[in-house]
Order: structure tokens, then sequence, then C-alpha cells
């Protein structure tokens, strides 16, 4: 199972992959306003991991997706501070002690 985070380049990469077939390197960068630069470099380390091979002819890339036992997972620390920026929000609104409107 490969784990992949959500939010991140590569998981719009894998869902592009996914759902798309044929697909060049080009026609991903567009599609996701990247930099082909970058999306090459995402695409070069997905096939060293065997995820992707890469079929590179004269004048485009076409990319094929190997493996689909993916695993979408959230990052901790965002889990973390999101939980304790509602905490501090429940205390501030609990000291207030002006007049209540209705």
């Amino acid at each position: 199972m490969i784990e992949i985070t959500i939010g991140s380049l590569e998981e719009q990469i894998i869902k592009l992959l996914r759902t798309t077939y044929p697909i060049t390197t080009v026609e991903i960068s567009q599609k996701l306003r990247v930099s082909r630069r970058e999306i090459e470099w995402i695409l070069h380390k997905f096939q060293v991991k065997g995820i992707v091979k890469l079929e590179p002819l004269p004048d485009i890339t076409y990319v094929r997706l190997l493996r689909n036992d993916f695993q979408f997972i959230g990052p901790k620390q965002q889990r973390k501070i999101m939980k304790q920026s509602a905490d501090t929000k429940k205390e501030e609104n609990n000291n207030y002690e002006g007049i209540m409107y209705s």
C-alpha cells in the first residue's frame, strides 16, 4: 500500500492518472497548472518507486500508471493545529462578559 498525502501535488497527479489515459507530461502540467519540470521531477520519483512508467517519444512523453493500491492520508500536524485553534476559540468565547444582543 502506497501512502499519499491528501492535498499534495502527488495526490492530484495520481487522481488524474487514474481517470485519464493516455496522457502526456505536458497535458498533466496544463491541467494542474504546474510547471512541466516539477511534474517531470515527481513522475521520475514515481518511476523509481515503480508507480508509473514514462514512455518517452521524440517530442512527447506518455505516462502510464502501473499500480492502483494507494491510501490517501491527511497530515497529522495539520489535525493537531486545527484542534488547538478550535479549543482556543471556545475559551475566548466563554470568557466574554459583554452585552448580549438578541
